[in-house]
């Protein structure tokens, strides 16, 4: 008879936490979520429900959780019990103590970070053993997640990100012959009010361990608040969960218009030329005209989330024609004269690299030039590669001119004894065609250079396939060349 242990498991307690094989570790896992996601497509529920207990349960799972928890960027922050687990032996001892029958989840740690609009979004911090556990589960429920998804959602799922999604947008958006209305959706504070019940009915997940992480409420100035519906941002798994409560919603649309999806992933029969693309809560649907949108496929929408306790923000919800264009996930999508489509930073993402250089600027009035420079290049690297997929040339040129303008106002306020020429001598430099170069120097005689948004080169984004599934071996030779050979290219 099979066994239906995975040969590469770990079957012994490890005893020192930096000698363990990581490498054999992760095979054992994916071995698991491999034969999970294909359980899932052949829609063995049974059989899913059982490779998931024995998935959580294995020692494999439970080391991977603890590594994910102590090594991300969250690590520093604790929760309600201020606990943190530093040492390798406070992390041998954590993944050793993942116990069902002893585990209770705490209450969250309530903070607040402040949105764009100036109001404050609640954020939930787990304690270290929650944040394990909910790792240790989403390594269960991810393959089903993944199996699962709708082919237009990119958010907070492994391969994909916001590119795809604006690049899907380009792609239905194009032609002479593409939908010319959108229909601009925002969920109503998606994350704090999902119906528990819904979550509880209809993910595949420990019920157990569920309901005690959606029951745990939080405490806010040392008062503990129940939690009746939501999942809490700040957690691990609160994207997966919030993703496989919006799949389906792709289905009920082709459903409901009659399209049909071939093998291939193309869409027949698709006579408004519909789309559905998601990035988590916020989504796009497209379609040949107004009325389809505002009469069919609006209500559609809200009747399901309604099942979920969810509905659409009447502040964000609007319905466009493409030539007024509309703002995605940081871009302006428009259709100029000629049937000319441009994708480019939005108003708002532009202001707000703005905003934030000259804030670092401003902050390091007094600071030497290297300093200044080491805390304003990581902000330019991130801006710039998220719009190097976008047509952002002439953006990029333009922030260079307003970051040369703040530089040189900071250099002569900071050398103010100098004259002109001096100041030139001291803090810029000249490399090749460029004069101007902004250079510092730290104390070990180190130089740091001042990136330009114009060095980054305009780079076309591929989208991924939309069956791509890292839990299928057949997309594996695929997603190997999309990651580290330049697929894209």
């Amino acid at each position: 008879m099979k066994s239906n242990k995975p040969d590469c498991a770990l079957e012994t307690r490890p005893t020192n936490w930096k000698t363990i094989n990581w490498k054999q570790a992760e095979r054992s896992v994916k071995s698991f979520q491999l034969r999970i996601a294909k359980a899932t497509r052949e829609g063995k529920h049974n059989k899913v429900k059982a490779l998931q207990w024995m998935l959580t349960h294995s020692w494999a799972a439970k080391l991977l959780a603890v590594k994910r928890v102590t090594e991300n960027s969250g690590k520093r922050t604790p929760g309600v019990d201020g606990v943190r687990w530093k040492t390798p032996t406070q992390k041998l001892r954590a993944a050793l103590s993942l116990s069902r029958k002893d585990y209770k989840a705490m209450p969250l740690r309530r903070l607040y970070i402040l949105k764009k609009n100036g109001k404050k979004r609640p954020l939930g911090i787990p304690t270290m053993t929650d944040r394990a556990y909910q790792a240790l589960h989403l390594l269960a429920l991810q393959p089903v997640a993944e199996t699962t998804a709708d082919k237009g959602s990119y958010g907070f799922r492994p391969y994909r990100s916001c590119h795809d999604a604006i690049e899907r947008c380009y792609i239905h958006l194009s032609r002479r012959d593409s939908a010319t209305w959108i229909l601009e959706g925002d969920i109503k504070g998606c994350f704090d009010n999902i119906s528990h019940q819904w979550l509880i009915e209809n993910i595949p997940l420990d019920k157990k361990i569920l309901q005690q992480w959606l029951n745990a409420g939080f405490i806010e100035n040392k008062r503990l608040f129940p939690t009746e519906k939501g999942t809490p941002q700040g957690g691990i798994i609160s994207p997966t969960l919030a993703n496989m409560t919006l799949d389906g919603l792709e289905a009920a649309i082709d459903k409901a218009f009659g399209i049909k999806i071939r093998p291939d992933g193309c869409r027949k029969n698709n006579l408004h030329k519909i789309h559905l693309i998601r990035y988590a809560d916020d989504f796009v649907v497209t379609a040949t005209d107004k009325d389809t949108l505002e009469n069919k496929v609006k209500p559609l929408i809200e009747e399901f989330l309604v099942k979920r306790g969810l509905q659409l923000s009447p502040e964000k919800t609007k319905i466009t024609h493409i030539t007024e264009g509309f703002d995605f996930l940081g871009q302006n999508i428009r259709m100029y004269s000629r049937n000319k489509l441009l994708i480019r930073p939005s108003k708002d993402s532009i202001m707000s690299v703005k905003n934030k250089l000259k804030e670092i600027i401003v902050k390091h009035r007094g600071s030497q030039a290297a300093v200044l420079i080491r805390n304003l290049n990581p902000v330019i690297t991130g801006w710039a590669n998220y719009h190097r997929n976008a047509c952002s040339k002439k953006t990029f040129y333009k922030l260079d001119r307003i970051l040369w303008r703040n530089i040189w106002n900071w250099a002569r306020r900071r050398h103010n004894n100098l004259g002109y020429r001096k100041i030139v001598s001291l803090l810029f430099m000249r490399i090749g065609n460029r004069k101007w170069q902004f250079f510092g120097k730290f104390s070990d005689g180190k130089t740091i250079l001042l990136r330009m948004f114009a060095c980054f080169h305009i780079k076309r984004h591929t989208l991924i396939a939309g069956n791509a599934n890292p839990f299928d071996p057949i997309w594996d030779e695929y997603l190997f060349k999309r990651k580290f050979c330049r697929y894209a290219d």
